[in-house]
């Protein structure tokens, strides 16, 4: 992924194309061009058998010009960067900051072209474009622009695994109105594909992350607890609190043990662990010096809660 940043300071995240597309949507757009330029020339010699030699001259040289030079000028234009090869391999050119290109544009890529395309054979736009970090020929950096691609497989929609079910009910004292939303993102991700890492490498991720969320919620990661199934265990609770805040407290149901897992990827479950409330938290009766404890797969009424403070990212 480029990541280009627009006039308006937005980062635009784009899939420069590579060497091999772009040589195969030029190769189309070759033989589209040279498809054209022989009927226009075999027109051109039956309506103008008459003219005398100089003539004939000057129109196959305007007619290699208009067509092979000047078309795929107009089409670029007009078409906002997809020529024909392009549209068959999904690429379309645009410009630095990833707005659509204008003429100016499209007549810089083309006259270049002729030169590193045409008459080089292509051997200076592939030196270029393999050489570049984006895949850029020349006629790229002198017109400012960059050949994305368009078509890109869609991939599945993450899935978050649910925590196993001895974990359920365990975070809800957790403060986690200190947990900014790039962390939230980077626990999601991880936990949506930590069955294609390595698991040493996993292990480690998830005890980063662990730590990080342990640090902004203030309460350490309970002993016994997999790194991967705590943060799958706080990740449910957010999730249970943005339905409880959306929805009321009804909604929010128990786990469904049937939904749990594939087995085997938050470790062997620890009975042990005591619930995770928030620091501070104490009862009236022991002069704030036992933790409130919530026992397990018990709803706890919404007014008995501590508050979070917890806003939902837009």
């Amino acid at each position: 992924m480029s990541e280009l940043v627009t006039g308006e300071a937005v980062a635009l995240e784009l899939r420069p194309a590579r060497l091999p597309s772009r040589a195969l949507a030029v190769l189309l757009d070759l033989v589209a061009a040279m498809a054209v330029y022989v009927a226009v020339t075999i027109v051109l010699v039956t309506s103008t058998a008459s003219l005398d030699e100089a003539a004939q001259t000057a129109l196959s040289i305007a007619t290699f010009v208009l067509v092979l030079v000047g078309a795929p000028i107009a089409v670029e234009t007009l078409s906002h960067g997809r020529s024909l090869g392009k549209m068959a391999c999904g690429l379309r050119v645009v410009r630095d900051d990833g707005g659509p290109i204008r003429f100016r544009h499209a007549l810089v890529r083309g006259l270049i072209g002729v030169i590193e395309i045409l008459m080089t054979f292509g051997v200076v736009a592939c030196i270029a474009s393999f050489v570049s970090a984006r895949g850029r020929r020349l006629g790229d950096v002198f017109a400012g622009t960059l050949v994305v691609r368009e078509r890109i497989p869609v991939a599945r929609t993450g899935f978050v695994p649910p925590p196993p079910p001895w974990l359920a009910g365990r975070f809800s004292g957790l403060d986690l109105s200190a947990v900014p939303d790039g962390l939230w993102l980077a626990v999601r991700q991880y936990l949506t594909r930590m069955q294609q890492l390595d698991p040493q490498v996993g292990w480690s991720m998830a005890g980063r992350l662990a730590s990080d969320l342990a640090e902004r919620t203030g309460a350490p990661v309970p002993q016994g607890v997999p790194p991967a199934a705590y943060l799958a265990a706080v990740v449910q609770e957010r999730q249970a609190r943005e339905s409880r805040r959306a929805f009321g407290s009804g909604s929010a149901s128990p786990p469904d043990p049937a939904g749990e897992g594939p087995p085997g990827v938050y470790g062997a479950p620890a009975s042990d662990v005591p619930p995770v409330v928030a620091p501070g938290a104490a009862s009236e009766s022991s002069g704030g010096r036992r933790p409130v404890e919530v026992p397990e797969m018990q709803e706890v009424p919404e007014g008995d809660r501590p508050g979070t403070g917890f806003v939902p990212p837009a």
